[in-house]
């Protein structure tokens, strides 16, 4: 989309009604229907002006920037959808999330919607994403990331009936997205009632390029402002990127990518070896599938995606401003892909020779964003090259700490410790819990990380309905799509989590993340989160977690309650935390 004008704080303003007749996908934001446009189209409305008008242009003349063009269906369609089709008691009702969306998809979009929905899609012939944009959505202590689902289709059928039936099923499933399990745990641990939330939906173009029957970016990314695992020379008001070949889904989902430093772009993740590396950074990628869909289903959101490979990438022609290269011989990585061997995604092309200055602008569009929202934000967004296009997808604003809180030294080591360490988030003192729950260290293995991930989901639930808050310890990653860098698990699913510890080991032996939609819940809701690292100096005090009585057990979990609370303190300034035991405990 073109820059638009009007202010910020009248942000439904930006966007003009929908016209069947010029449905021209370069012009104004458009409306569908009443109601509110929601948060993330208030995020893209309001910061039009600050990315457009504010940036100097000037220094990336071969930079094409631009929001891609979206509409949205705004909340009143969603209201009379519920409402005609008597829907309210099956989003009520105790139903699994599959039963739920196959509800909705059997249910009829309002008639009204219906004749703007085929303009659209009878003048749009390239791959849509569909994307939730509710009430509660994106905002700065409660910002529902990756709460609600978003379906990419194809939209590539010389059939418009086709298109038209993918767009509106794509279209019920973000809407059935409000009433899943894991919306709702995330609500009730929010202290927010269903009645509260109503759904608008964002129809936007993806960006990216057709390879064959995949469509997808050269590179996706996720900036945020603040950096909450600055290395050195890095500070936290730094900020950090990360980057990911293809669509951004890696990224939000916790996948492996390239975390760093806008002020510090050479310098890379601390890998301890090159062949490390080859093992932990991007090996895969997502796209949209334009070609035939292996199996009919709409209730899914990777319905009409790929899970490809860097072979695949290479044939495809998008490793030339990624890519570093391997040689066995030497056994170091030289940059770009001029000779034979193992790609490795370094990025050093782009961050190194700065082949293309995209380091500056996502600096640029960053210190604009923040100036617009008055404090740290994070922000999406996707590219492709020759010819280059930078294409701003998301922005939101992040919570950052209050009153300082000072932890010294002395307080660091004792006996008295249960953990402590030199990278966590948040900022202040809580007294609260009692409640502690565990993965037993005999028993973590990352072949079982989807058995611990529902025994944890089960204890969350039990916790939720009981109205009780507690300390997350786990080995593993939290967060990651991927079974093998630690626990899949959404953010919703541990929502009753005020304190969360996560620590690497023998049998976890992987890199922290950030950037995802999984960190950006942990960061805005104010729980406190610690990182234990391979190299850290600090341990986990599991003798004495195990000597405590056990309120329930599990196979690989372990749930204790205490007489007296722990003290939980986190000094936001240099990102040290401790969590005291309690003084009068003893369970033995």
């Amino acid at each position: 989309m073109r820059p638009g004008s009007g202010k910020a704080n009248s942000d439904s303003g930006k966007f003009i009604e929908f016209s069947r007749t010029s449905a021209d996908p370069a012009g104004p934001l458009a409306r569908i229907g009443r109601g509110e446009i929601g948060g993330k189209a208030h995020g893209l409305a309001r910061v039009r002006d600050a990315l457009f008008r504010g940036l100097d242009h000037d220094r990336f003349p071969d930079i094409h920037i631009d929001i891609p063009p979206l509409a949205v269906i705004c909340t009143g369609v969603f209201a009379e959808f519920m409402a005609v089709n008597h829907l309210d008691q099956i989003a009520t009702a105790e139903m699994s999330d599959e039963r739920i969306a196959r509800s909705f998809q059997k249910a009829d979009l309002p008639f009204e919607v219906l004749g703007d929905l085929w303009a659209l899609i009878d003048q749009t012939h390239s791959p849509l994403a569909i994307r939730s944009s509710s009430l509660l959505e994106d905002t700065r202590h409660e910002p529902f990331a990756g709460v609600y689902v978003t379906k990419m289709i194809p939209n590539e059928s010389f059939d418009p009936q086709i298109r038209f039936h993918q767009l509106t099923e794509a279209i019920k499933h973000v809407f059935a997205s409000t009433y899943f399990s894991s919306a709702r745990d995330y609500r009730t641990a929010t202290g927010h009632r269903d009645d509260e939330e109503q759904m608008a939906v964002i129809i936007q173009e993806v960006v990216g390029k057709r390879h064959h029957h995949r469509f997808y970016p050269d590179l996706s990314g996720v900036g945020r402002s603040i950096n909450h695992y600055p290395m050195d020379p890095a500070k936290p008001e730094d900020g950090v990127v990360n980057l990911a070949l293809g669509l951004g889904k890696l990224i939000v989902d916790g996948g492996r990518c390239w975390a760093y430093s806008p002020a510090y772009p050479n310098v890379q993740p601390p890998y301890g070896s090159v062949e490390q590396m080859l093992k932990e950074t991007q090996t895969e990628f997502w796209a949209v599938n334009m070609g035939e869909v292996q199996e009919y289903d709409p209730i899914h959101e990777t319905e009409y995606l790929l899970f490809e490979n860097l072979t695949t990438a290479e044939r495809d022609g998008s490793l030339r401003y990624l890519a570093s290269t391997y040689s066995p011989i030497s056994g170091r990585l030289s940059i770009g892909t001029g000779f034979d061997g193992p790609r490795v995604l370094t990025f050093a092309p782009l961050l190194t020779l700065d082949q293309i200055p995209i380091n500056d602008l996502i600096s640029e569009i960053m210190d604009h964003c923040v100036g617009e929202y008055g404090g740290a934000v994070e922000i999406e967004f996707a590219m492709t090259f020759d010819p280059h296009r930078f294409a701003f997808l998301q922005v939101r604003p992040m919570n950052t700490p209050g009153v300082e809180t000072k932890i010294e030294d002395s307080e660091l080591r004792g006996e008295n410790v249960l953990v402590a360490c030199e990278h966590s988030l948040g900022n202040g003192v809580d007294e609260s819990l009692v409640d502690i729950v565990y993965t037993k260290p005999e028993n973590f293995d990352l072949k079982h990380s989807r058995k611990i991930m529902a025994e944890m989901e089960e204890i969350n639930r039990q916790l939720l309905q009981a109205g009780r808050h507690y300390l997350l310890i786990v080995l593993g990653r939290l967060g990651t799509t991927d079974p093998w860098l630690g626990i899949p698990i959404g953010w919703a699913k541990i929502g009753m989590a005020k304190a969360v510890v996560e620590s690497t080991g023998d049998k976890a032996r992987v890199a922290l993340s950030q950037g995802s939609h999984f960190f950006h819940n942990i960061t805005s809701l104010g729980v406190k989160y610690f990182t234990l690292s391979l190299d850290s100096e600090y341990e986990i005090d599991w003798e004495w977690l195990g000597r405590q009585k056990a309120a329930a057990e599990t196979e690989f979990l372990r749930h204790i309650r205490l007489d007296a609370p722990l003290t939980i303190k986190v000094d936001g300034r240099t990102s040290r935390g401790v969590i005291i035991k309690p003084g009068a405990v003893s369970h033995d």
